[in-house]
């Protein structure tokens, strides 16, 4: 076809087919910043928790940390993910040492009464090693442990984080072995639903008065929460024997008797 056929052409489309034709390429254009728009939406959300790993998720893991800061854990905790994922168990040892191992899923502090009914009499120290879990169970456990007069204890290569620290807080003397890992974060309270940004922010600002109540209740120094409430939820705060010293939440070693 010749430019002059080509001009031909275009003088016999009418005004109307003129309209709809930059209609429809305006709709294409439309559609796709639409596409773009939705993607960059949806790239935001991916990087936020879709649910509480404190609260929701009993069987999660400690974040993995990124680079930067907080700092990457001393060191790789001695139980495996698999151990760590199932729900938490309570195992008595020789000694009066009842080890709590797993995640805290709702039902655990129900389950960790039945145990210390049973055999609380036996029990001296709660051994721990735990990734978190439901922050209610976690207070519920450290309400009785304090209320039972029994210690708590992290030992070596043993884990302790999220809201597995509530737990630690309530004994009556609290020991931190060489080489444990103990970590928090922030609370994001929410469902796999993900809940509005409202919802979310309610909840969590709820449960994390509750926890600091209970933390200042335990004797535990506010500067803990502080490095909690800094650290995002897919990240964990890895705390030094000092700070742990500096924030009570482990205990002065009981003096030696005196000699003549």
């Amino acid at each position: 076809m010749t430019i002059g056929q080509s001009l031909k052409a275009l003088s016999r489309l009418d005004d109307g087919a003129l309209m709809r034709g930059t209609f429809y390429i305006l709709l294409a254009a439309a559609a796709a910043f639409l596409v773009v728009d939705m993607r960059e939406i949806s790239a935001v959300n991916a990087t936020l928790p879709p649910y509480d790993p404190l609260r929701t998720d009993p069987t999660a893991l400690p974040p993995a940390l990124t680079e930067g800061v907080p700092k990457a854990a001393p060191v790789t905790p001695a139980s495996t993910p698999e151990v760590l994922r199932q729900a938490i168990r309570f195992d008595l040892r020789p000694g009066g040492v009842l080890s709590a191992t797993g995640a805290i899923d709702p039902g655990a502090a129900a389950r960790f009464a039945q145990e210390i009914k049973a055999r609380g009499e036996y029990v001296k120290t709660i051994s721990l090693d735990s990734p978190g879990g439901s922050v209610d169970d976690a207070i519920a456990i450290s309400r009785l442990i304090r209320e039972k007069n029994i210690d708590t204890t992290v030992a070596s290569r043993a884990l302790c984080a999220s809201s597995c620290p509530i737990i630690l807080a309530g004994g009556i003397r609290r020991t931190v072995e060489t080489d444990a890992v103990v970590g928090v974060h922030q609370v994001f309270n929410g469902s796999s639903d993900r809940p509005s940004h409202e919802e979310a922010m309610s909840g969590a600002q709820a449960t994390t008065a509750r926890v600091s109540r209970h933390l200042d209740e335990m004797g535990i120094a506010a500067g803990l929460w502080i490095h909690a409430l800094e650290t995002p939820p897919d990240r964990l705060y890895y705390l030094t024997p000092e700070e742990m010293t500096d924030f009570n939440l482990i205990t002065p070693p009981a003096a030696s008797p005196k000699t003549d």
